[in-house]
């Protein structure tokens, strides 16, 4: 446990206390934005093969926590879809959230595609991968693992949100005022309206595609059936 412990630390900090505070501007001043941005991409990396080879290790073995709840698994799987749909949506599309990209506010409707469903698309589907996932498992590493994943995912929508608004001002709130941190609120609220259309046949494909495999092969890649036996 000791080792994912301290793998869980250094992902998060390197993201939640460097990244996500003023400590990243002091850094891009001193080594330029061009090798920050290079060392924070190798840092990212060591951290999650760091984490996976750590979790996958168990060293301190198997520690129970809760017995699994009825009708998880399956609601695991079932929003797992969305969720991968959110993801592929999210890294694919413009988005004045993603790094670089806050150019995108001047366009005439930013808010567009998976972005009326929430401003934070790929932070919203790994916040809910590791929220169903630690539930799912109930054991103190997947708590561990999952949900350091969860709470840098929603520490990170909040540093965005403050970060652009401080930068982008009125543009920022025009943008913020027909977008939601949590997915479809900003739908549900009347302040956008859901739009398949926008978001492309191909990446919705995709997540079924994608879906489809992780179940067929989740045993063999991670150990652990993913439908119930």
């Amino acid at each position: 446990m000791t080792q994912l412990l301290l793998a869980a630390f250094f992902f998060f900090a390197i993201h939640g206390l460097v990244s996500a505070t003023g400590l990243r501007g002091l850094l891009v001043a001193r080594l330029g934005d061009n090798a920050y941005r290079g060392l924070f991409s190798l840092a990212s990396a060591g951290g999650l093969a760091w984490l996976i080879m750590a979790y996958g290790h168990g060293d301190a073995g198997y520690i129970s926590l809760w017995a699994e709840l009825p009708g998880v698994r399956w609601l695991t799987i079932a929003l797992m879809l969305p969720l991968l749909v959110m993801g592929i949506a999210g890294l694919t599309m413009k988005s004045p959230t993603a790094m670089g990209q806050e150019g995108a506010l001047a366009d005439p409707e930013p808010a567009r595609g998976i972005l009326r469903v929430t401003r934070h698309p790929f932070l919203c589907a790994v916040a809910g991968w590791g929220a169903l996932h630690a539930l799912v498992n109930g054991d103190l590493a997947s708590l561990v693992l999952f949900g350091m994943l969860v709470v840098l995912a929603i520490n990170g929508m909040a540093s965005i949100d403050r970060k652009r608004a401080a930068g982008a001002g009125e543009a920022w709130e025009r943008f913020a005022a027909r977008t939601s941190r949590l997915p479809f609120a900003a739908i549900l609220e009347g302040r956008n309206t859901l739009n398949l259309a926008e978001i492309g046949a191909l990446r919705i494909i995709g997540g079924v595609v994608i879906w489809l495999a992780i179940l067929h092969f989740h045993a063999s890649i991670f150990g652990v059936a993913a439908l119930p036996q």
